[in-house]
């Protein structure tokens, strides 16, 4: 079998633990309440060899456990419009603040004085030219917040995907009823964090960053979840 990679990216990668080939799988466009271990017996094992990792997008696991939050739920606070105000709406790795049902996540969870607090710390970082002090204030939970944008998907305006639940535990449930070793990763063109991993995976997360520091799932709308990982 060749592996085949998403357009703009590259198949091979060289690391520090050696060089790897990363398959772009696609798949259909999953929906919510999908069960992930079929998805895998499905797509990746047809595949997969014995020593082979697979990478699973966080936003998939999400979907299949029905952690979703659909808008028409979202009660919009003034806060939230305040704010929401003074942030970035989104880029090319997703969706921001500055889009509104994400900083009401961001009250939700924090409160609204600490996102508040966090806004203003923000502010005055940008002055002296330094990123990213929202996030580190409010959280990985809402920096990971995806979908309330229909650009790329129109559905995924209906609803927020949350990081996904226990993805350890999910990890080692893919690996019990496949065989297959599996992280559960959060990448965009920007960042790479690898969420879970299942406790035979030997590599550690820095390692695992190595391998797919070029985001080989892409970012738009290839619709390949599963990066299967094998070293050459």
């Amino acid at each position: 079998m060749e592996f085949t990679a998403n357009k703009d990216k590259n198949v091979s990668i060289e690391t520090s633990t050696g060089t790897y080939d990363r398959c772009a799988i696609h798949t259909h466009f999953i929906e919510i309440g999908e069960d992930y271990n079929e998805l895998v017996e499905r797509y990746v094992k047809p595949l997969w060899q014995e020593g082979d990792l697979l990478a699973v997008a966080e936003k998939i696991v999400s979907l299949c456990q029905n952690n979703v939050i659909p808008k028409k739920d979202v009660k919009v606070s003034k806060l939230a419009k305040f704010l929401s105000r003074f942030a970035t709406q989104h880029n090319s790795a997703g969706i921001g603040v500055g889009d509104v049902y994400k900083m009401q996540y961001a009250i939700d969870i924090n409160g609204g004085a600490k996102v508040f607090w966090a806004a203003v710390c923000a502010g005055f970082g940008k002055l002296v030219g330094k990123k990213g002090i929202f996030y580190d204030m409010v959280g990985d939970e809402v920096r990971g917040l995806d979908g309330f944008y229909p650009d790329v998907f129109p559905i995924y305006g209906e609803f927020g995907i949350p990081l996904p639940k226990d993805p350890v535990g999910v990890c080692n449930e893919i690996y019990k009823k496949t065989g297959v070793e599996t992280i559960i990763i959060d990448a965009n063109d920007f960042t790479r964090d690898i969420l879970g991993k299942g406790d035979t995976v030997k590599l550690s997360d820095d390692q695992l960053c190595e391998i797919i520091r070029d985001n080989p799932a892409g970012q738009d709308d290839q619709c390949t979840p599963f990066i299967l990982i094998r070293k050459k």
